[in-house]
């Protein structure tokens, strides 16, 4: 995930537009944090559900899983 500074400047920027606008520099600086963030939610959540496993209940019983 990204860093606790990192997450923090996205909420600062997001504060910050609601409030007045942002310069282009802070637009720029917003898009490739959000960008970023979005990247490695994304490979998580992908990680995550890879590695959800379906277990037929006939095989728990049995104490086997099917591969």
């Amino acid at each position: 995930m990204l860093t606790k500074d990192k997450i923090d400047r996205i909420n600062a920027l997001a504060r910050k537009s609601k409030e007045e606008d942002l310069t282009p520099e802070e637009k720029q600086e917003q898009a490739e944090l959000r960008a970023e963030y979005l990247a490695k939610f994304r490979e998580n959540f992908r990680g995550h559900l890879e590695s959800i496993r379906f277990v037929d209940d006939d095989c728990v019983e049995k104490g086997k899983e099917k591969h």
